[in-house]
This record gives structure tokens, C-alpha cells and sequence, in this order.
């Protein structure tokens, strides 16, 4: 019997259920190939653009994400400019992803990867810096510390020290040569006899870091145990003056020397030679050579009678005094010669030291002074000077005027007291105003794979005033390689981690107004309020 056609409206609702379904009811293999064609699915059925809803929101936070992870894995891998599928991130390795020449007031900080709107790379005023440095004591405590008292078993090695406050690049330094000591014991009162040679002085800017630290002075006058910024006594063996000296690292005593990789030492300021018993003055210290002990040249020769020691110069010690008893000793680097008897003069300290006097039967040798120097290739505006002789009268050398605190520098008077006067060193920077700039910085061209309409742009930016947005802070962006931009509206998303540090800034644009064009570039306008601008990333559809 024929059965006839079921219609549709003939199946009332829930007439066929789960139930009345058997196992395995449906099958693959019983729908023949070709049983669904493309024929049978009507225009009206099919699947169109029109039907499908993008999430625009979805999108916003996609492209964020993007641009955060982007931006992330820059800084991480050390990467300047991280390129994207139609977009990039530049975290400002360096400045290779920004067009200086477009630029405008864009000081960049190598040291933390950012640029800032400032005329100093923190955005904040650098307070002025005064360390000074006399044997055993500092003019304030905030940067430096002091060496070890001159009569401290140390004392005549241990160096003061300085760190350099955050922001400052250029140090200027005074340095004031220790005046040698004087003879206390002349014989007959002679007023010309026995009085020590005075300091010399160096000065010059010295390039430097943040959170470096240099030391001052520490090393010996000749043969004794003056401290490094110390003066020369006068006592059995007349001493020389101490060494003072700038240093980038602590010098060193081995085998009974001071040393020191030369490298090391930025400045000296030569020290005076010791008086003698019996003869005149000691040589003056300082400049490229210093002085001869008695004669009063800057001579590295012993002098004309042959007793008193010569001057160090750049490359070698003073000759050590000859006479009829023992000779002085020659000068060394840091170091000045120690002279041939009790009686007898020993040289300054120096870059290189002056000769010992030599210990005679009639009469017992002067020491010679020792040098300055100032040649690092980190300093600049250097000049070195040698210090005055030893006046008439018995008298040492003139002492420096104007200085904080004591007298430095002048070379002990014969009779007591006999002590020469101690070194200085004065370390100064002087005050930097912060002030905000009108600033623009623009990005190298970036070519996109089409001509695209739209544009989101993410600034990674840190507050060092209070900026407001759009304001002080405009992103602008453009298609047409720079001729023309529109401007994206920022808004403030949090900050990149925590609650603190760099802020996440983003905007979007329609760009499809501009002149027609794949050459895609990023401009920020800074005014008003101080800000570091860490990275910048640019997407575009």
C-alpha cells in the first residue's frame, strides 16, 4: 500500500522525540554524497557580513593588549623599536626610532631610556655641591668621609672619599699642595737657612657619573709618615709634604711604596720639599716640574753644590742629593725621596716626587718638591702651578688665602713651630635650574602593508610634575608621512605595574580624512608640566 506524503503541518509539536528515535537512528553513511548543495541553501539563508556583530570594545582591549605586551618585550629584550603586524612599539633603547631633525627640545636621558620636556634630564633642580677635604676632616658629611688622623698608624695612607650626588656630570677641583716642613735647629740663627718649600696647586673640571667615588690624597712626603693631605714636621728627618692627590680608585702600599695604576690618578698637587739643618729652603711643589731644593728651578737635577735634592717632574722622581756623607734618594711616583741623614731634607710628594737632600760633613741638603699633574683625559680647563719658595727671614713659603678654615699650603719657618702647612682639596658643582620646554618629538617614518583609515596610539608616560592630558600631553598622528596630522584624545588607563611609575596613555584617530598615504608617524607635543615620556606605541586598520 502506497504511504503518502508527510507534511510538516501534519506533525503536531513534540511528536517525535528522543525516545521514539533508535539507536544510531541518524547516520552518516545514510546521507548519500551531495545530498546538500550549495543550490539548496537560498541567497536569503546564507551567512553575510551584515549578520555578524563585532564586539568594538573587544577590539579596544585587543589592541591595548597589544601594545602593553608589545612594549613589555621591548623592554626586555633590549629592543629599540619592536615591530607589530600594522604596527609599532619603540621603548627608547635608544634614538634611532625618532626623527631629531623633526624634533624639537627633546632632551633624551641615555642612562634610563626616556625623553623629558626639561632642561635637565631628572626635570629637578641639581643643588650646588662644597666638599672639602682637609688631613682628617670633611666639610660635610652627606657625600664624603674623612682619612684617618695624621698620627694613626693609617694615617699617612688612608684617603678621604667623595660620592658623587645623582645628576651631576662635572666636578670642579681645588687642590692645595702640603708645605714642607722647616728646620728646627739652624745652627747660629741664620734667618736664610732651613725653611720648607711651599705647596703647589692644581685645579681643573673632571668629568664624572652618579653614585661614582673618588678619593683624596694618601700617600707619604719623603721617607716618613706624614698623612696624605698632611703638612711636612720638621722633626729628625725632616719631612716632605704629603701627597694630595685625586684619585678613581684607593691607592695602594706595597714593599714600603705607594702605588697606584696610573690611570687612576686624575690630579696632584705637588708638595713642598723639607728645609735642612744647615742649608736653605726646600724646593717648591707643583706645576709640571717641581723645584729644585736650595737652587729654587724647576729642575729635576740635584742643585749646584750637589746636597739639596731635584724636583719630580711628569715622568721621573727628583735626583737624590750627593755630598760628603750619604746621598738622599731619588723621587718616586707618589712619592718623595727620603733624605741621607736625620739632618737632611726629604722631598714632597708629587706625581712624581722630589729628590732627599744628602747628609754632608759641613752642610746636610734640601729636599726638591714634587709635581703637579692634570693631564687625564677626563679633565678639562686644567692648569697646575707650582708653590712660592720660602721667604727671607727664616720664614716658609706664603700660605693660600681665602679658603675655608686654616691656612694650606705654606712650607714650614725654621725654629718652632716647624710644621709645614697641610693640603686642601676643594670639590664643587655648582647649582642647575630645572625648567620645562615647549617640547616635540616625532618618529621616524613606518610603512603600512595598505592605505589604513584609523589609528589607536599608546604613551607609556611617568609624572615628574602634574600634567593635564591632551593639554600638556597631545598625541597626533599621521598617514601621509608627517605633512599632515590629526590628533588622538588620550586617556589615562593605570599605570603599567602597581600603583606608581610609568602611566599607560591611550587614544585612537580616524585618519582617513588625510591625504591618502602608508607612511605612518606619531607626533607628542609636551608644554607646561615636566614629563618622561618612556615609549610610544602606533597601530593602525
Amino acid at each position: 500500500m502506497a504511504i503518502s506524503k508527510i507534511k510538516t503541518g501534519s506533525i503536531t509539536d513534540s511528536a517525535i522525540t528522543e525516545d521514539k528515535l533508535g539507536n544510531n537512528a541518524v547516520t552518516t553513511g545514510k546521507i548519500s554524497d551531495g545530498t546538500i548543495a550549495n543550490a539548496d541553501i537560498s541567497p536569503s539563508a546564507a551567512i553575510v557580513s551584515s549578520k555578524l556583530v563585532v564586539c568594538t570594545a573587544q577590539q579596544e582591549t585587543n589592541a591595548f593588549n597589544i601594545s602593553l605586551l608589545g612594549f613589555k618585550m621591548a623592554v626586555n629584550e633590549g629592543l629599540t623599536v619592536f615591530n607589530l603586524v600594522d604596527g609599532v612599539v619603540d621603548e627608547f633603547n635608544d634614538e634611532s626610532g625618532t626623527d631629531e631633525a623633526e624634533g624639537s627640545n627633546d632632551l633624551y636621558c641615555a642612562s634610563n631610556d626616556y625623553y623629558i620636556n626639561s632642561t635637565v634630564a631628572t626635570g629637578q633642580s641639581i643643588a650646588a655641591v662644597s666638599a672639602g677635604f682637609s688631613e682628617a676632616a670633611v666639610t660635610e658629611g652627606d657625600t664624603s668621609t674623612a682619612g684617618a688622623a695624621p698620627g694613626s698608624p693609617v694615617g699617612a695612607y688612608t684617603q678621604g672619599s667623595f660620592t658623587v650626588p645623582a645628576n651631576i656630570t662635572s666636578i670642579t677641583f681645588y687642590m692645595y699642595g702640603a708645605g714642607g716642613g722647616g728646620d728646627g735647629n739652624s745652627p747660629g740663627g741664620n734667618p736664610e737657612q732651613g725653611p720648607g718649600g711651599g705647596g703647589g696647586f692644581s685645579t681643573g673640571n673632571l668629568a664624572v657619573t652618579a653614585g661614582q667615588v673618588l678619593y683624596t690624597g694618601g700617600s707619604r712626603g719623603g721617607n716618613g709618615t706624614g698623612a696624605g693631605l698632611g703638612q711636612g714636621p720638621g722633626q729628625s728627618g725632616r719631612r716632605g709634604g704629603g701627597l694630595v692627590s685625586l684619585n678613581s680608585s684607593p691607592l695602594s702600599v706595597t714593599s714600603g711604596e705607594t702605588t697606584a695604576p696610573a690611570p687612576s690618578i686624575y690630579a696632584v698637587a705637588g708638595s713642598g720639599g723639607a728645609g735642612s739643618y744647615g742649608d736653605t729652603h726646600g724646593g717648591a711643589g707643583g706645576g709640571p716640574g717641581g723645584h729644585g731644593g736650595r737652587g729654587g728651578q724647576a729642575t729635576t737635577s740635584r742643585s749646584p753644590q750637589g746636597y739639596s735634592g731635584g724636583g719630580g717632574d711628569q715622568e721621573q722622581g727628583g735626583d737624590g742629593g750627593s755630598g760628603s756623607g750619604t746621598d738622599g734618594t731619588v723621587g718616586q711616583f707618589l712619592e718623595g725621596g727620603g733624605g741621607g741623614n736625620s739632618n737632611a731634607g726629604n722631598g714632597g710628594a708629587g706625581y712624581y716626587g722630589g729628590g732627599g737632600g744628602a747628609a754632608g760633613s759641613s752642610e746636610d741638603g734640601a729636599g726638591g718638591g714634587g709635581s703637579g699633574y692634570i693631564s687625564h683625559p677626563q679633565i678639562t680647563s686644567g692648569a697646575s702651578q707650582a708653590g712660592c719658595a720660602a721667604n727671607v727671614g727664616g720664614q716658609g713659603s706664603p700660605v693660600f688665602s681665602g679658603l675655608p678654615g686654616p691656612s694650606y699650603g705654606g712650607g714650614g719657618a725654621i725654629g718652632d713651630p716647624h710644621a709645614g702647612e697641610p693640603g686642601y682639596v676643594l670639590l664643587t658643582s655648582a647649582a642647575v635650574c630645572a625648567s620645562t620646554t615647549s617640547t616635540t618629538i616625532i618618529s621616524n617614518a613606518f610603512t603600512a602593508t595598505s592605505v589604513p583609515t584609523s589609528s589607536r596610539i599608546v604613551v607609556f608616560e611617568e609624572n615628574v610634575a602634574t600634567p593635564t592630558l591632551n593639554t600638556d600631553i597631545i598625541a597626533s598622528i599621521s598617514r601621509d608621512g608627517g605633512s599632515n596630522f590629526t590628533t588622538a584624545t588620550l586617556s589615562d588607563s593605570g599605570y603599567v605595574t602597581g600603583a606608581s611609575g610609568q602611566r599607560i596613555l591611550t587614544g585612537q584617530a580616524t585618519i582617513s580624512g588625510q591625504p591618502s598615504g602608508q607612511s605612518m608617524r606619531w607626533k607628542l607635543a609636551l608644554a607646561n608640566n615636566a614629563v618622561k615620556i618612556h615609549g610610544v606605541s602606533l597601530q593602525w586598520a
